[in-house]
């Protein structure tokens, strides 16, 4: 898949998956926006090193006016994007009855608004070109649940549905709109979990075994470098008739 002369919009992309992704699309030509928190300049690096100086924009992505400059900037300075990957993504791990308020509001925010705001942004200069890739990063918890993650939970099911509902829009048009389903990636994220159980007497390769042996039945990660491939497959004329669909790569987890 060559995607040169195409430019990619990927969110949460300073590190873990979305640094993954990032990275496959820009060896395959992508000029990248890379967006997040993480260091940015490290970021930067590994992604200028694949052959093109990406751009950035640090937009909170729970502010919906910083998303609109953040996509202005992407107009201003590219042309606009042609590919647009919703990986920004935060956790929190509580009882409904004890889940902070305004932790449940960021989730909401950040892993399942974001998506809406780029997307509609983004969608008036595909439909110009009649040519664009829409991918959300969910998860597997947008498939199935798991106890005291009810907002990540709800958000990324949430995500499925729109990206559904999306793919119905655009089914006419050179727009396709899918979203990818992780399961266990050891990203930030799931080293927080793995830390927990490391705090609570666990050794460490215990912690990750047995995390991985509650619920993905491969017994291993998946890797970034695996998903951005699988995202780089969705940009692919190959690809053109995959709409709406939520394609799960989690070591077998849902299929339990």
């Amino acid at each position: 898949m060559n995607l040169n002369g195409k430019t990619a919009l990927v969110t949460g992309s300073t590190s873990g998956i979305g640094l993954g992704i990032a990275s496959v699309l820009a060896k395959a030509g992508a000029q990248l926006i890379l967006n997040g928190f993480g260091d940015s300049d490290s970021a930067r690096a590994q992604i200028a090193s694949l052959g093109k100086t990406p751009g950035y924009h640090d937009a909170d992505l729970r502010d919906v006016q910083q998303i609109a400059a953040m996509m202005a900037y992407a107009e201003r300075e590219f042309g606009g994007v042609d590919i647009v990957i919703n990986n920004a993504g935060i956790q929190h791990v509580a009882p409904v009855e004890a889940f902070p308020v305004e932790k449940w509001d960021d989730i909401i925010a950040i892993n399942l608004s974001s998506v809406f705001h780029t997307s509609r942004l983004a969608l008036p200069a595909m439909r110009a070109r009649n040519w664009g890739r829409i991918i959300n990063i969910a998860s597997v918890h947008g498939l199935v649940a798991s106890k005291e993650k009810s907002a990540y939970v709800a958000a990324k099911h949430g995500v499925v549905g729109f990206t559904k509902s999306l793919a119905l829009e655009t089914a006419n048009t050179g727009i396709t709109c899918n979203a990818i389903c992780p399961g266990w990636v050891l990203t930030p994220l799931v080293q927080q979990q793995i830390d927990k159980r490391i705090a609570a007497g666990e050794e460490p390769e215990q912690a990750r075994s047995q995390l991985l042996a509650e619920k993905q039945p491969s017994g291993e990660f998946v890797t970034p470098q695996q998903l951005g491939e699988l995202a780089l497959f969705l940009c692919s004329d190959s690809a053109v008739q995959v709409r709406g669909v939520a394609w799960n790569m989690d070591g077998g987890w849902v299929a339990q």
